[in-house]
């Protein structure tokens, strides 16, 4: 198993709001998790960070290694952090309304469990297609599902970056969790709306299948998305699930 990631400021924002980690628990069980911030100031900084930081931390103390408990110790975990960044937002006025978006996968023996929350999104590549396999938290997606919009209006609708949930909301937050079996040759994406917005889900894919080191196609689909206009901060990770990964268990 490689894994990869790297965020890039764009060409447009001053600060990076994006977030990532790779984190390995008592077990060497890794978890990888993405945030892309919101809010005034350093604020969305802030969250991103928090949400990263705070799951990795946990995490390093764990002994989870298993689908059902990674299940459980994701929700649990998300939920702690919703209400941590929420309070954080109350207690200066500079982070008020902060928040984050987050998607995060536990990475197993033979499967992954994935948690988001937000528009950041997971996609698996495999047989040559690519599959999303988180929904956005967003009002456009909302529209698309009623039928009110078509996916190709969705791309360019005024209002596309309103979400209906993300980290640091009141109360308690639905966490989006499920588990997928993977196969070796499967690459694993997690990225914020940086990158999608800006790449088609075809160009993604025939970068992600060419014959390259994973630092490299990372690199490709960041310089796509600035030639595209770079218009928000972006941020890349990739799990390759390799045959030799496989062969060894």
């Amino acid at each position: 198993m490689e894994i990869k990631f790297q965020t890039d400021v764009g060409r447009k924002r001053n600060t990076n709001q994006d977030y990532a980690g790779l984190f390995e628990n008592q077990l060497s069980v890794p978890l990888a998790v993405l945030a892309d911030g919101m809010g005034g100031h350093q604020a969305g900084d802030v969250a991103s960070h928090m949400a990263v930081h705070d799951l990795g931390q946990d995490w390093e103390q764990t002994t989870v290694a298993d689908s059902e408990k990674a299940v459980q110790w994701l929700i649990k975990l998300i939920q702690q952090e919703n209400e941590r960044i929420f309070e954080q937002g109350q207690s200066q006025a500079e982070y008020m309304g902060m928040g984050t978006t987050i998607v995060s996968a536990v990475l197993l023996k033979d499967s992954f469990v994935l948690a988001n929350i937000g528009d950041s999104r997971a996609y698996l590549v495999r047989n040559q297609q690519l599959l999303q396999l988180t929904e956005d938290h967003s009002l456009v997606n909302e529209l698309v599902k009623s039928g009110e919009i078509t996916r190709e209006m969705a791309a360019n609708h005024p209002r596309k970056n309103v979400l209906t949930r993300s980290l640091g909301m009141p109360g308690v937050v639905d966490v989006d969790v499920s588990s997928h079996t993977w196969m070796a040759g499967d690459y694993l994406l997690l990225c914020s709306d940086g990158l999608t917005n800006m790449v088609s889900e075809t160009q993604i894919l025939e970068i992600l299948e060419l014959d390259q080191p994973l630092d490299q196609k990372i690199d490709t689909l960041i310089q796509l998305a600035n030639e595209a206009g770079g218009l928000d901060n972006i941020t890349v990770l990739v799990v390759h699930f390799d045959t030799q990964e496989e062969e060894n268990q």
